[in-house]
């Protein structure tokens, strides 16, 4: 079975920026994000082995989302300039690694990530997609898992592994959201609605939207009255965590892992000084030698 790793660009690189404090190239440029997005990638192929892989970078925000709620990821810090600079290295090496990468003005990595798992799924693939951003988990099903890298175990989450972070199945995740809000994305929710008390809800009503109905059945006189005050808040939550459909063909050869160019990979890491990563190069090409001969 094809097995396809769509990994969450941005969210790899800020990850690698943190966890690598100080890393310089020989001429003084910053290369920590650039050695430790490298480096996981590495890891996550070694432990799926895909067939086929995509990196998948943010376009900038919705349009739809930002009319719905002009603040939506407004508290959101600058880029580190010693990032950005990095991010045009990140994609150099992945062309070199023959790997496919995904980036359109206007279009959020998520809604693309969601639309592409979906395809590949509907195809019969199986889909792993590498982030820590909770909005996966209402794509989980038994062809889409996520690997979360907050997780030190490497275990690819499953529908098992959402109802015990959440409280709810992956088709509730959307709801949960709904109810409780995002502070990652500046979406507020209902007040004195937490995660304990919005998978409550939803086990007892099954949705949202039957919540809403049935606000009468609501036991708790204040918790009654916060949801029926914050009823067109969780209306609007919903179309701002749900991720929708977008333009996007598949095509399974565009997502095919390719030769590496041994080449353009040596300049790179020599620039970047990288002498494990050089080390290992060469070694690679030595072993293949010693095979042919």
């Amino acid at each position: 079975m094809s097995r396809l790793l769509i990994v969450d660009g941005h969210a790899y690189a800020y990850r690698a920026f943190h966890a690598i404090r100080e890393l310089r190239s020989p001429a003084g440029q910053p290369t920590n994000a650039i050695y430790g997005f490298v480096k996981m990638l590495e890891k996550m192929r070694a432990a799926i082995a895909p067939t086929h892989l995509v990196v998948v970078w943010d376009g900038g925000l919705n349009a739809e989302r930002l009319a719905a709620l002009p603040d939506y990821k407004a508290q959101r810090p600058e880029m580190p300039e010693d990032l950005r600079p990095q991010l045009d290295d990140i994609g150099r090496f992945l062309v070199a690694a023959g790997v496919a990468g995904y980036c359109r003005e206007g279009v959020e990595a998520d809604d693309y990530i969601a639309t592409l798992a979906r395809k590949a799924a509907t195809a019969g693939w199986n889909v792993v997609i590498a982030s820590s951003d909770k909005d996966f988990m209402q794509l989980v099903s038994p062809t889409v898992g996520l690997l979360n890298p907050n997780d030190k175990t490497g275990a690819i989450w499953g529908q098992d592994q959402v109802m015990a972070k959440t409280g709810v199945a992956p088709a509730q995740v959307a709801d949960w959201l709904a109810l409780m809000g995002d502070a990652v994305d500046n979406i507020p929710g209902v007040a004195g609605v937490g995660p304990k008390t919005a998978a409550d809800l939803l086990q007892q009503f099954g949705s949202a939207e039957a919540l809403l109905v049935r606000l009468d059945e609501v036991k708790s006189e204040k918790l009654r009255t916060a949801l029926r005050n914050s009823a067109e808040v969780v209306r609007r939550n919903q179309k701002l965590v749900r991720l929708p459909e977008v333009a996007c063909e598949f095509l399974p050869e565009q997502l095919v892992i390719r030769p590496i160019d041994r080449q353009v990979l040596r300049e790179l890491f020599g620039r970047w000084g990288f002498k494990g990563m050089l080390a290992a190069l060469d070694e690679a090409v030595t072993e293949k030698q010693a095979e042919l001969i």
